[in-house]
């Protein structure tokens, strides 16, 4: 069978949130070919991502360890999501790291994303491997 790629990726599980669908098939191939992560569940609205992290609230194992989160979405931005975050159970927050993977350049953004408590790192556009190697849970 050769030597397969069974638990070789630093993260089971992650999640991306942006709704550009050329970047989350950019992003999504990334972190699978450097063996980030298992799975990546990519939702293309914070709505979306935060009802999936709302069903697997008492299935942990289902939730991602790392959420890739663009802030400027479409109906609820980024911002909105990170206000919802907070509002979730605990066991979603004690689970979930987020990681503002975002465009935007507003020094403001970037001071408010990056101070969030839930935030635990900011990266510009576009993802590389470096970026991957810097992240931890």
């Amino acid at each position: 069978m050769g030597e397969g790629n069974t638990n070789t990726y630093r993260f089971n599980r992650v999640m991306l949130i942006d709704d550009n669908d050329i970047d989350n098939l950019i992003n999504s191939r990334i972190m699978t070919a450097h063996n980030f992560a298992g799975t990546v569940d990519v939702q293309t609205t914070t709505e979306g991502a935060l009802g999936a992290l709302r069903q697997f609230a008492d299935e942990p194992e289902y939730l991602p360890v790392i959420i890739f989160l663009d802030l400027q979405m479409p109906v609820l931005d980024g911002f909105a999501f990170l206000d919802e975050f907070d509002k979730m159970s605990d066991v979603v927050k004690n689970k979930c790291r987020i990681v503002v993977l975002s465009s935007s350049i507003s020094p403001e953004d970037i001071n408010r994303a990056s101070t969030h408590k839930r935030v635990i790192k900011y990266i510009n556009k576009p993802l590389s491997e470096m970026y991957l190697d810097a992240i931890s849970a």
